[in-house]
């Protein structure tokens, strides 16, 4: 074993001073293969966020909303005791939406009005501690901001922030005012951090006008595996009346927002392939190009006693070299920028399967790339290739 090693390390300086015969081919190629697999390594962490958000969003929440569209007609909230008869279902918790602007147009946020009744924390995705849960359903104008836009703004517990909205309240002011009675975290995803938690009877009282309406209701169930059927069994109750619902799980939801951007996981694949075939014949004609180069060179060698399969098997092995290595640094370049992305899509990551799947396509690609060249310098007459020195 220490003989084949020995054996094989005498050949290492030939096959470096090789790949550094053209200093700027070297550098083009690697730079090349470098860049492919920077997209190839960006493009799979994308494929495992969004994995990741379908995964993380919860079965067991379900979003009653009208059956023309999430944000199209709101409903009564009448239908909630409807809504909390139906058998399996396990808290349900009607849900207000508007948008806000704090100071100037373009500090926009969500108010999310919500009714605080015991165990509403089950039916979302919020973490909140208890203080400051209780301060808010103690406090008729109390407001749970995201700890994001808390900080974004400087406001503390205890602030009043006045808001400004589309929604007139019966004085005819536009201006809400608030006051701040805690923070919460949002486990979602897909979160955008702007939500504003109000009290819905606050919110539905002041109002001028959409009394005793909402958005949508969030509903848990206690079984997430029957969410289909709990969606229907819902649905079922409203069906043929003036309120037709819609029902759909956070998870469907998100399948649903892949899916309106196409088959990602076939984009992904169809990208990385065009750039791979490109990159192939990149370097199959690079290769070939400095075996011709080479010529005398290659002839020398098998004059004084190099084989034809050592040297095909070091002309492999300098493209494998390059290709291998300039995939490694791309890999590398794509895991570094996935703590920054991940601040806009979360959950991005570079499963180790992905860096040993990318580093034998490099392999792949440095083979194939030149096996057709190092064929050839394997196969070099020496006579002829001394005789066109």
């Amino acid at each position: 074993m220490a003989d084949q090693r020995g054996e094989a390390m005498k050949y290492l300086p030939l096959v470096w001073a090789g790949i550094w015969r053209k200093r700027g081919r070297t550098i083009l190629i690697f730079l090349q293969v470098a860049v492919a697999f920077t997209l190839f390594g960006v493009l799979q962490g994308l494929k495992t966020g969004v994995d990741h958000a379908i995964d993380a969003a919860r079965a067991d929440l379900l979003i009653v909303h009208s059956r023309l569209g999430l944000f199209s007609i709101p409903l009564p909230i009448g239908m909630l005791e409807t809504i909390r008869s139906v058998p399996g279902v396990a808290e349900a918790i009607p849900v207000d939406l508007a948008g806000a602007t704090y100071q100037n147009p373009n500090r926009q946020m969500a108010l999310v009005a919500i009714r605080p009744d015991s165990g509403w924390l089950s039916a979302f995705t919020y973490t909140i501690s208890p203080a400051y849960d209780k301060a808010f359903r103690t406090t008729r104008t109390g407001a749970l901001v995201n700890v994001v836009l808390a900080k974004k703004y400087g406001w503390k517990i205890g602030d009043r922030i006045p808001l400004m909205t589309g929604v007139a309240q019966r004085d005819g002011s536009t201006v809400w005012t608030f006051d701040v009675v805690g923070t919460f975290a949002d486990d979602d995803v897909g979160s955008q951090d702007t939500n504003v938690l109000i009290n819905y009877d606050y919110w539905n009282e002041a109002r001028a006008t959409r009394k005793d309406t909402v958005n949508h209701f969030n509903v848990r169930i206690a079984d997430p595996k029957a969410a289909a059927a709990m969606a229907d069994a819902i649905d079922a109750r409203f069906a043929n009346s003036p309120n037709e619902t819609r029902s759909e799980s956070i998870r469907e939801m998100a399948q649903e927002s892949l899916q309106s951007i196409g088959d990602l996981e076939f984009l992904i694949r169809a990208v990385v392939a065009a750039v791979l075939a490109a990159l192939l014949f990149a370097t199959a004609t690079m290769m070939m190009q400095s075996v011709r180069e080479r010529t005398p060179e290659i002839a020398v060698l098998k004059t004084v006693g190099f084989t034809d399969g050592t040297v095909f098997a070091l002309t492999l092995t300098e493209s494998a070299l390059v290709c291998v290595t300039a995939g490694g640094v791309g890999l590398a370049v794509a895991s570094l920028a996935f703590p920054y992305a991940s601040k806009f899509v979360h959950g991005l990551s570079m499963p180790l399967i992905i860096v040993i799947v990318g580093l034998l396509s490099a392999l792949a690609l440095a083979l194939i790339s030149a096996a057709l060249p190092a064929a050839m310098a394997a196969r070099l007459e020496v006579a002829t290739a001394l005789a066109e020195r």
